[in-house]
């Protein structure tokens, strides 16, 4: 069982649905992310860097860009959900939307390959 896996069967439903959605988005989005950890976190690696880490908590869902630019690149798209240096913070009732998931990770990818 992958370090995902292991962390999702903790993770009580509707949050752990919504964070299979992300995964599959992620997949979808960037086939050759190789899922791992980072900084303690379920994350998706990228050429040996973070790409997108998420976690529950009891009264929300976040994601990590690792990335406090892709979060502000993303912001107009973010509206209405708490943001701050690197993270979203969303609920399972009011998920993430899949184009503001797909341009967070599409700024993030630009960075990593940029850098």
């Amino acid at each position: 069982m992958s370090a995902f896996d292991e962390y999702l069967a903790t993770v009580p439903e509707p949050q752990r649905a919504e964070l299979e959605r992300i995964r599959q988005v992620v997949r979808r989005t960037v086939p050759d992310a190789k899922e791992g950890t980072s900084y303690g976190t379920p994350a998706f690696r990228y050429r040996q860097r973070p790409l997108l880490g998420f976690r529950a908590s009891k009264n929300h869902l976040s994601v990590f860009p690792f990335s406090p630019e892709a979060v502000d690149a993303a912001r107009d798209e973010l509206a209405g959900f708490d943001l701050s240096k690197g993270t979203v913070r969303f609920t399972p009732e009011k998920p993430i939307p899949e184009s503001a998931l797909q341009r967070l990770l599409h700024d993030r990818l630009r960075e990593i390959e940029g850098g």
